[in-house]
């Protein structure tokens, strides 16, 4: 089994191709096939090296590796002798046409209420007109000539699927210049690299139809026979409101999620999950592999919604010991701090913030209408050393002088202490502060007095 991710590098990867590269891996991984990464490049105008190096760094971010990786750039010369082949054998065939030219037959035929494909008059030319244009100058572009079927192919999400082809316009599979086209040189690759089955999203479902026919015109076994190569097309995403997730993907990039402080194992498993019957679990790609099957996917579109990937990401951190974040805390942070804030984090970055608020310079709002009450809560404060009782035994003795209890008696300490009215429990957070700290903010808290 031998599956790719082929990414162009006209941009840093998104939730949804990402999630392309995830189901990929995890298939290869589970069948003990094999992952290439195809940099689709031949758009040398937006292809940019530095794009390629964020897709590779965005996937080792989440914890995928490759077998194999190589450049369309790098085959220019296979696609040119697949072009010669399919030139020898009448499919591909010159055109002459300007975009002008193009846009008025189309006008013509939608006023003639016929849909707008390509008319085919180029296959008209005689040999002699042909050359006489290319003396002039002129410059042909290669069409593909679509054979007058319906393919069909067996989904590995959708089921059965065909594709009528006499109603698509005959791809331009060669432009002017030379260049060549992702229909045309996504076959190639996948044919000659032994591509076994090809996982993307349900938009292209049309194109497959014609890539089938590209495909079996270089040699590939036709559908339904043993040895062809195998197609499943994922439902699309949405947004949480079930819009297209087009209109949000800067902010639904890889790395704004990274900045945002989104855990991989997090994203991972979220986008492993996605559109399935399957509830997501945060883990590393390699576990989630031998429990991952397209079957269990649901032909609906899927809706990513950022809190449920953020619930995820705070059950994820609620659950981690402090051996595997030490390196990532804030210097001199220790596990009674980890313990004491990770049930309050939906971040991993907002450690920092309570690391300020507990060993750092706050200032609490003054409470003036507490300050009998916070005098008592002075002198009531037990000296250290302080452990998880300290804060219990505290506040029996200062409700039993002060006669409050529940929020009363611990709303005006919470803001005293922390500055804030909601937090980690006092009881785990109180030793992190410590004595002195807690004095200085009492008193501030009061008054000064």
């Amino acid at each position: 089994m031998k599956l790719r991710f082929a990414p162009s590098p006209t941009g840093y990867l998104h939730v949804g191709n990402a999630r392309v590269a995830v189901a990929n891996w995890l298939l290869a991984r589970r069948h003990g096939g094999r992952f290439v990464l195809r940099f689709d490049d031949t758009d040398t105008e937006r292809s940019k090296p530095e794009y390629a190096a964020g897709i590779e760094e965005d996937l080792r971010w989440l914890g995928l590796d490759w077998d194999e990786s190589f450049r369309q750039s790098d085959r220019l010369d296979r696609y040119e002798l697949a072009a010669e082949k399919l030139k020898k054998s009448g499919h591909l065939y010159p055109c002459l046409e300007s975009e002008e030219e193009l846009r008025f037959k189309r006008d013509q035929r939608q006023k003639q209420g016929r849909p707008p494909v390509y008319d085919r008059a180029a296959l008209k030319m005689t040999a002699e007109q042909l050359q006489r244009a290319l003396d002039n100058g002129k410059k042909p572009y290669w069409r593909f000539k679509l054979a007058t079927r319906t393919v069909e192919w067996q989904d590995g999400v959708l089921g059965r699927r065909q594709v009528k082809l006499p109603p698509i316009s005959d791809p331009v599979l060669i432009r002017a210049d030379g260049s060549f086209l992702y229909t045309f040189t996504s076959v190639v690759d996948d044919l000659e690299t032994g591509v076994t089955d090809i996982v993307r999203g349900e938009d292209h479902v049309t194109n497959t139809g014609v890539q089938i026919d590209i495909l079996e015109a270089l040699g590939g076994r036709p559908q339904g026979r043993p040895g062809a190569i195998r197609f499943a097309h994922l439902p699309l995403l949405t947004d949480a409101d079930g819009g297209p997730l087009s209109k949000r993907l800067n902010s639904m990039g890889l790395r704004q999620l990274r900045r945002d402080g989104i855990e991989p194992v997090a994203l991972v498993g979220y986008l492993a999950a996605l559109g399935s019957s399957q509830d997501p679990v945060a883990a590393p790609p390699a576990a989630l592999a031998p429990g991952f099957a397209l079957a269990n996917m649901s032909r609906s579109t899927a809706r990513f919604d950022p809190t449920q990937l953020l619930a995820l990401n705070r059950r994820h951190l609620h659950g981690l010991d402090f051996a595997t974040v030490r390196d990532r805390l804030p210097e001199g942070a220790d596990e009674t701090f980890w313990l004491a804030i990770r049930g309050n984090l939906d971040l991993l970055g907002e450690a920092r913030d309570w690391w300020e608020v507990a060993r750092g310079e706050i200032a609490p709002a003054p409470q003036p209408e507490e300050a009998e009450f916070l005098g008592a809560a002075l002198e009531t404060l037990p000296p250290e050393p302080w452990n998880e009782e300290s804060w219990s035994a505290w506040t029996r003795a200062l409700g039993a002088a002060t006669g409050r209890k529940g929020k009363a008696l611990f709303l005006p300490l919470r803001r005293a202490l922390t500055g804030a009215e909601h937090g980690p429990e006092l009881k785990l957070f109180l030793p992190v502060i410590g004595r002195e700290r807690a004095v200085a903010r009492l008193r501030a808290a009061r008054g000064g007095a």
